[in-house]
C-alpha cells in the first residue's frame, strides 16, 4: 500500500493524530489496546498454565489503575475532550464486558467451588449494553455523548471491577460481592435510564 500524504493508514497521519491527542487520549487508547491481549490471555488459559492467570489479572489491573489516572488527568489539567467522553466509557464497558464474557466461558481459571452464575453475567452485560445503546440515543437525539457519572454509576463500578478480582484471586466470599454488584447494577441502570430519558426531553 502506498504510502502518501491523503492516506489515513500512512506513519505521517498516524503520528500526527496521535501528537494532536491530550495526554488523557492517549491513556485511553492505551487501555482499548491491552482488551484484547486480556481476552487472549483468558482464553488460552488452562491449569497447566497458571501464570496466564496472574498476567490477565495485571492486564485488567494495568486497565484499572490507567482508567483512574486518565480520568484524574483530564480533570485537572483541563483535557476533558469529546474523543474523552466517547472513549472512556467505551473503554470501561469494552474491558468489563470482555472480562465477564471470558471468565464465564473459561470456568476453570475460578476456584473450583465457586464460579460465575450466568444470571450474574446477563445482568453485567445486559446493563453496559443498554447504557451504551442509550448513550448512542442521546448523541442521535440531542448531539451530546456525556453523561455524568452518578454515585450509583461509581458504586457499581466499583464493584463490578471487584467481582473480577473475586474470579481471579479465588474469594470465596465472591458470591456476597456479585449479590451486591448485582443489586447495585439494577439500581444504576434505572438511574441512567431516568437521567437519559430527562436529557433527551430536556428542550433548553
Amino acid at each position: 500500500m502506498k504510502v502518501g500524504d491523503n492516506n489515513v493508514f500512512s506513519f505521517e497521519y498516524v503520528f500526527s493524530s496521535l501528537s494532536n491527542m491530550t495526554f488523557a487520549n492517549k491513556i485511553t487508547i492505551c487501555r482499548i489496546i491491552v482488551v484484547p491481549f486480556f481476552i487472549a490471555t483468558v482464553l488460552y488459559y488452562s491449569p497447566e498454565f497458571e501464570l496466564l492467570r496472574w498476567v490477565a489479572l495485571g492486564l485488567f489491573l494495568f486497565a484499572v489503575i490507567s482508567d483512574v489516572i486518565d480520568g484524574y488527568i483530564a480533570r485537572t489539567r483541563n483535557q476533558k475532550t469529546t474523543a474523552g467522553a466517547i472513549l472512556d466509557p467505551l473503554a470501561d464497558k469494552l474491558l468489563l464486558i470482555s472480562a465477564f464474557t471470558c471468565l464465564y466461558f473459561k470456568p476453570e481459571i475460578a476456584s473450583s467451588s465457586l464460579k460465575l452464575p450466568i444470571w450474574f453475567v446477563v445482568a453485567v452485560i445486559s446493563r453496559d449494553i443498554i447504557l451504551l445503546l442509550g448513550a448512542m440515543i442521546i448523541f442521535l437525539v440531542r448531539g451530546i455523548f456525556s453523561v455524568e457519572p452518578t454515585k450509583w454509576g461509581r458504586a457499581t463500578a466499583f464493584f463490578q471491577i471487584t467481582s473480577v478480582f473475586s474470579v481471579f484471586l479465588h474469594w470465596e466470599f465472591g458470591l456476597y460481592i456479585w449479590i451486591v454488584t448485582l443489586i447495585l447494577t439494577l439500581i444504576s441502570l434505572i438511574g441512567y435510564t431516568i437521567k437519559g430519558i430527562e436529557i433527551i426531553n430536556n428542550e433548553s
